[in-house]
This record gives C-alpha cells, structure tokens and sequence, in this order.
C-alpha cells in the first residue's frame, strides 16, 4: 500500500455514480425482467472507461473501477456464489425504525427510483459454500487493467473492492450451517478466490466492512452488545483466514455505519470495535470522519492505527450535496495527521462510495465531481502545512 510520501495522496471508498441507462439495465434484471447479457456488459466497460477519466480529471490518486460493472458493491457476489436459493426480506434499520415519519418518507422516496432493491428478495445460504468459478473478477480484472493501460496507467495505485463475510452474512440467510461462525468460516473460505484473484493481478484489494459497525443497528439491534462483538471476531478471524497467505500492505479495510442520510443515533462507537478491529492482517483502514456523527472519532485512531498501518480519512460526505469547503478538508487531514503523529500514513478519501447499490446514490452526479475536486484542493493544502 503506497504512502503519502510527498504531499497527502487522495482516494476514495469505491463505488461511483453510474450512467442512468446502465442503471437502468442492472434495475430491470433485479426486477426479473429480460436484460441482454451482451449489451450489460458492453455498457459496464463503458461506464468503468468513462469513469477512470473523471476520477483523473478530479486529482484521484488513488482509484478503481467505479464498481460498474456491477449492480452493488455486495449484491453482484449472489452471482458469484454457489449453495445460495429461496428468499428472505431484510429488516430496516433500527434507527430509521424508531422514526415513523423519517421512515415512510424514505420508503416513498426509494420508490420513485429506479434502482435495484437492497431488502427484498435476498437468497439463503441453503447448501455448501462454494465460489466455483472465478471466471467473472478475472474478467473484471482484465478489463480494468486494459483500460488502465489505454488510459496511461494513471493512478499511484489502482485499487479493487470485494465484501466481507461477515456484510455477505447480512443479506444471506444463514439455514445450512450449525453455527454463525462456521458460515462466516465458509464465507471467507469461498471469497478467498476473489480477494486473491484481485491483488494477483496486482491491485490493492479493499475489503468493505460495514457490517463490523453498522450490523449492531440492524441484524444486531435487538440482541446484547457482546452478541455484536463476538460477531466482529467472527468475522475478523474468517478475514484473517482468507487472507493469511496475502501480504497484509496489499489489503486495506473498509468500515461504515451504513451509507445513507439517516438519524444514526443508534450506531455503536467507534472505541467500542477498535478491539476487534485491531486483530484485521491489514495493511490500513478506510474510515468516516465527515458525517456529523463519527467526526470526532478520529481522536481514536492513536488506538487503531499501528506505526506500519495506513488511515484513510473519510473527508468528504457520500450522503449529502454539500461541497466541503478545502479548508475545511485540511482541517480534517491535519487532525488526523497529528492524532497518529505521522502524515506520510494519511490519506484522504471519502466517507463512503456515492453509489453503493445501482440507482441509490444520494448526491448529484455533477456534486460528485465537485466534491472530489476539493477533497484534492483540501489535500494540497493540508500537505504544504504537514510536509
């Protein structure tokens, strides 16, 4: 994992807004209706072209693929695996729950998108795990890559995001194995394949987490703490197991409280996970600090952050069209920088991606853009303080 050596490198969480005609396509085959496998992925390659582009033109240094060649950044991997069937709706999260009138107005908003649905129609886990053909991340790889090549290959280091277990368990309905920590055990087992499909063809490999901060308020809300918190060693140990033969810099980690404009107030403190997060084999972590309520909490890194760790501070807002201001951006980098008492481990990124499920993303396209522009400016001006 590269460094902010001279100046505060820039990145992101993963996910970026798609062309409303791919979005189109990925909602119509959510849906169940007939979409041409050929013209899907002809406008996914499209899209992830496209998108390399605006990343450079923003001063991305540190980017992907947009995640547009699939539908989600957790819902693409129901393709992926074997021993899924049946169906299951999620439930809500327990803080919009507790506000009726924040919820039906939610509810009515989702409706009049088109996008693909994140609680109904979710599939079990009904035989053994299994990710029996790698064929899909290779491709996807590949197509990266060429495009990377065509494009003069100009990130610092490209990046490529795969789920956890433990995010995969959230929306699979565990009824075959005995225990929860055997199905996360083969979870991680059968999502190895893509984890090392991705840094084997030479990408950094960012491992989105949410489930390990936002699963306390939704599959964990009506159950004790320590029930959360055994899940998150759960977890970290099927991580470390799928991982333990990939050099730890090669992997960075992702954990949010769930992307999405809502109360929050029910959300479990970050000091409360540093515990199990501590035990992750990773070489840094991707982290929220722009959302009103974790930006505090970089005052916590001191016990996250190892002296050969990286942090990448969330400094821009994936929920809200608000263009932070690059002072304000600085500011933030700074805190950060003197909490762990080393800039060259501090990198700028995004509280979480803009479009995490196809057709959801809350920001406007061109606010986007905006944003990331002044996340470079903040990061320029916070590296002639810091260097």
């Amino acid at each position: 994992m590269r460094r902010s050596e001279q100046r505060i490198l820039t990145t992101h969480t993963g996910s970026l807004p798609r062309p409303l005609a791919l979005t189109r396509l990925y909602a119509r085959r959510a849906r169940g209706e007939a979409v041409d496998p050929g013209e899907l992925a002809s406008a996914g390659r499209a899209a992830m072209q496209d998108i390399i582009a605006k990343q450079v033109e923003c001063g991305v240094d540190i980017g992907n693929n947009g995640e547009q060649q699939r539908d989600s950044f957790l819902f693409y991997i129901r393709d992926r695996l074997s021993g899924l069937g049946g169906s299951w709706q999620r439930r809500q999260r327990a803080d919009v729950e507790r506000y009726p009138i924040f919820q039906k107005e939610s509810y009515e908003a989702s409706l009049r998108q088109e996008s693909v649905d994140d609680i109904r129609g979710l599939p079990k886990a009904i035989g053994d795990i299994a990710y029996p053909d790698d064929r899909d991340v290779k491709a996807e790889c590949t197509d990266f890559r060429a495009a990377l090549d065509a494009a003069g290959d100009p990130f610092v280091e490209p990046f490529l995001t795969a789920p956890s277990p433990g995010m995969v368990s959230a929306i699979v309905k565990n009824e075959h194995y005995p225990t929860e920590e055997a199905f996360l055990a083969a979870l991680g087992s059968a999502l190895r394949v893509e984890y090392k499909a991705i840094v084997d063809a030479g990408f950094l490999l960012q491992l989105d987490c949410p489930d390990l901060a936002r699963e306390k308020h939704n599959t964990f809300a009506d159950r004790p703490l320590a029930d959360f918190i055994a899940f998150g060693n759960h977890v970290v140990d099927a991580i470390n197991a799928a991982i333990h033969d990939i050099p730890r810099a090669k992997v960075r980690l992702h954990v949010c409280w769930g992307n999405y404009e809502g109360p929050h107030d029910l959300d479990v403190e970050l000091p409360v996970i540093i515990p199990f997060l501590k035990r992750a084999k990773v070489g840094g972590f991707v982290l929220p600090f722009a959302n009103p309520r974790h930006a505090h909490e970089y005052r916590y890194l001191q016990d996250l952050i190892e002296e050969d760790q990286v942090i990448v501070a969330g400094v821009i807002d994936s929920t809200t069209n608000f263009v932070e201001h690059p002072e304000v951006i600085a500011e933030r980098l700074e805190n950060v920088a003197e909490t762990i008492g080393d800039p060259h481990r501090v990198m700028a990124g995004s509280d979480c991606g803009f479009e995490t499920i196809a057709g959801r993303g809350r920001v406007a396209e061109d606010v986007v853009w905006a944003k990331f522009k002044s996340m470079a400016e903040g990061a320029r001006l916070a590296s002639s303080r810091l260097f």
